[in-house]
């Protein structure tokens, strides 16, 4: 594993390829018009330019852009939400629609302010998108609303195709890392969610790089597991900026490789895992070779 120290700037293997074509200009004008917010701009993520300009793919923020929580690796604005939005899983649906996905991703802020952690609109945005687009998979990604059982009913009961919600870190860094989040609700969040829906893939991502160890991630993983998870991400952690937490390591490509064989080993139907993987990345993909998984294994 190669220390921070050891690099100037980071490695060869995270440098990113700018695109600007006319598909992220557009997309990006047609967001703008919408009244929308992506994930992929307020979390600075990496993989921007080759989802928006190669992929036409984007991750749908609902809720507005600030959240109540202010976690340490994150760069979503923080503070206290003015405003709630009840047209806006309408705008989400049309702007599915307008862009044709197969597949589409809609995460939210946190918001402890609202008594439902904002289920109600989460269940809503589902149902809209479905209703216009009834040949796209819808995958959701909200917080951990704070463990209430009903706001999970609440959002498992309209059926989102894939229940996706991230550990983040491990165990021993959760109180340092995340805000308000604790490692074991996270866990019973996910095995809950597979309990009300045994049919509905759940799926969780782990960010490293923040000073675990191998152990560790490895326990994450049986952890997961343990608690009915289908699907993993792992990715790099990346400093949005000098205010957040910094790098403590950058993994090579060969361990995310290895990585990937553990978790297949433990049993994960699918498994993504890479320096610059997020939980949203190639969404599409890890439902179809998923789904290609579990079938074989049934079949044996």
């Amino acid at each position: 594993m190669a220390k921070k120290e050891d690099y100037v700037r980071k490695p060869d293997w995270l440098k990113i390829k700018l695109n600007t074509n006319d598909s992220y200009t557009g997309l990006k004008k047609m967001m703008r018009e919408q009244k929308l917010n992506t994930v992929c701009e307020e979390a600075k993520c990496p993989n921007i330019h080759e989802c928006w300009a190669v992929r036409k793919t984007a991750t749908f923020m609902i809720l507005g852009s600030v959240c109540t929580r202010a976690c340490r690796f994150c760069a979503v604005k923080t503070g206290l939400p003015t405003e709630l939005d009840l047209q806006e899983p309408e705008r989400v649906a049309d702007s599915v629609e307008a862009m044709g996905l197969k597949h589409v991703v809609i995460t939210a802020v946190a918001r402890d302010d609202l008594k439902d952690g904002g289920a109600h609109v989460f269940a809503e945005t589902v149902k809209a998108v479905r209703r216009k687009n009834p040949f796209t998979t819808i995958e959701v990604l909200p917080s951990d609303m704070m463990g209430n059982i009903d706001n999970l009913k609440t959002l498992m009961a309209a059926r989102p195709n894939i229940l996706n919600h991230n550990i983040e870190t491990v165990r021993r860094l959760t109180p340092s890392v995340r805000a308000r989040a604790t490692y074991e609700r996270s866990l019973e969040f996910l095995r809950r969610a597979k309990e009300l829906h045994p049919d509905i893939p759940t799926k969780s991502s782990l960010m490293i790089g923040l000073g675990e160890t191998k152990e560790e991630i490895i326990e994450t993983m049986d952890d997961l597991r343990a608690n009915g998870v289908d699907i993993m991400t792992i990715g790099q952690y990346l400093q949005p900026t000098k205010k957040h937490l910094k790098v403590i390591s950058y993994y090579r490509p060969e361990e995310f490789n290895e990585f990937k064989e553990m978790a297949l080993e433990k049993g994960f139907s699918h498994c993504e895992s890479g320096p610059l993987v997020r939980s949203s990345y190639h969404a599409d993909e890890q439902v179809n070779e998923a789904q290609v998984r579990e079938a074989a294994r049934e079949a044996q």
